[in-house]
């Protein structure tokens, strides 16, 4: 029996959010992980399934976390496998990656095919420690390992060549395991170019027993060979482990088959999701003091402190949906939740009337305007139904003074009696 751990999408050095805090929360993740499921368990071999890093250019701390987390491995003689993703792949025009960096260091093997090859039995040549070069390597533990490049709108063509080059070579283990770093389609929406399944199918008629993908960021697996763990942190709040499944699979394989069972006990950042609906009703006010309340509530159930934190304010708003001061309600939310992040994502609609006119009806310009001031105040729930007659009525009449060109003093006069007369109670 052979035991091994799957990670993907690992992303090393993300730096969304603007926060070296939470670009340290990838790096702990992946330690954390290496330690509990790979060390602890004593897995024959680690697999990286693509993009452990999060740019093509690497920054030097970060590189220090990648060394940092393999040599954990290597000191106790895991092998750590790996193929680049389409985050970490060979950048255009150039000869090297970061990843080659870290094979060069002698600390990860880099598995690439032979896709120029004219010949299929060449596809896959062996894994040579001198070179360090090699499309698969066979491991003491009874696995042969594939892996594969990161190639975008023509995988499934190369997936075809790389199934006959699977198929060419001689026998060797009894496992066949392969690594890929694309999607399947069905997994998320709005996904263009991913795969069908008809499309790896020939990797399973080649003899693959487990197909280890990455690039989607959610967990799943299919028909029993195909298995993609997710990412290890998540790289937006809709990645919240609340939200989806991901992690990390730690597998047994033998001739009784595959048993992969996805981990996601491991130090991650906690992020925690709020939304309002606004009642059309409300005042500006009145949202403001909605969202402060329901955040307050939140701190005072230790939800927010160092956590990620979004609040949405949905719904339809009574008034112009521009005169909130986004920028510092989000500050004031920020600094009641404690959190490390705090997203405010204002996302509300302002209410519109439009009273019908029946085509062909013939209507005056005095009644034309008069519909839609009415509508332009109704909009508003500053404005109460019983002030909405008057309002028109001196709004049209303000209209008028402004075109016979009266002094500005007489215009300002003229628009606080009005804005007076409005906020007079109704009794």
């Amino acid at each position: 029996m052979a035991r091994f751990l799957h990670v993907a999408d690992i992303h090393l050095g993300f730096d969304r959010y603007g926060s070296k805090t939470r670009t340290l929360d990838f790096y702990y993740a992946l330690i954390d992980v290496f330690q509990r499921y790979a060390i602890d368990a004593e897995v024959d071999f680690v697999l990286i399934a693509g993009d452990l890093f999060e740019h093509k250019t690497v920054a030097a701390n970060v590189l220090s976390q990648a060394k940092s987390a393999i040599a954990m491995l290597t000191s106790v003689n895991i092998p750590v496998i790996a193929i680049e993703g389409n985050h970490d792949n060979l950048p255009y025009g150039t000869k090297t990656s970061w990843l080659r960096h870290l094979v060069d260091w002698d600390n990860v093997i880099l598995l690439e095919p032979e896709d120029g090859a004219e010949e299929v039995e060449d596809v896959f040549q062996p894994w040579e420690p001198e070179s360090r070069r090699g499309g698969y390597i066979d491991l003491d533990c009874g696995v042969r390992v594939f892996g594969s490049r990161w190639y975008g709108a023509s995988a499934p063509q190369a997936l075809k060549r790389l199934a006959e080059g699977i198929k060419a070579l001689d026998s060797g283990p009894a496992h066949q395991v392969m690594m890929f770093h694309h999607g399947l389609e069905g997994q998320i929406a709005r996904y263009s170019g991913a795969l069908r399944y008809k499309d790896l199918s020939p990797l399973k008629e080649a003899g693959i027993d487990y197909l280890a993908l990455g690039h989607i960021h959610k967990n799943y697996e299919l028909e029993g060979w195909i298995f993609n763990p997710g990412s290890l942190e998540a790289n937006s709040v809709a990645e919240a482990r609340s939200q989806i499944d991901r992690g990390a699979y730690l597998v047994e394989i033998d001739d009784q088959g595959v048993r992969a069972e996805l981990q996601q006990a491991y130090e991650q950042r906690e992020i925690l999701r709020l939304s309002i609906d606004a009642n059309k009703a409300w005042s500006m006010d009145e949202l403001a003091e909605a969202a402060i309340a329901l955040v307050t509530k939140s701190a005072d159930q230790q939800k927010t402190q160092e956590a990620i934190v979004e609040l949405r304010l949905n719904g339809q708003v009574g008034f112009n949906r521009l005169d909130l001061k986004v920028r510092e309600l989000r500050e004031q939310l920020w600094e009641i939740s404690k959190a490390l992040i705090f997203l405010l994502k204002y996302e509300v609609t302002g209410t519109e009337y439009a009273t019908p006119i029946t085509d062909g009806e013939q209507r005056s310009r005095q009644d034309i305007e008069t519909v839609v001031f009415k509508d332009f105040l109704a909009a508003n729930t500053a404005y109460s139904e019983a002030a909405l007659e008057p309002l028109t009525t001196g709004l049209i009449d303000l209209k008028e003074r402004i075109l016979a060109g009266q002094p500005e003093a007489d215009l300002y006069e003229s628009a606080a009696q009005l804005l007076q007369t409005a906020e007079e109670p109704d009794f």
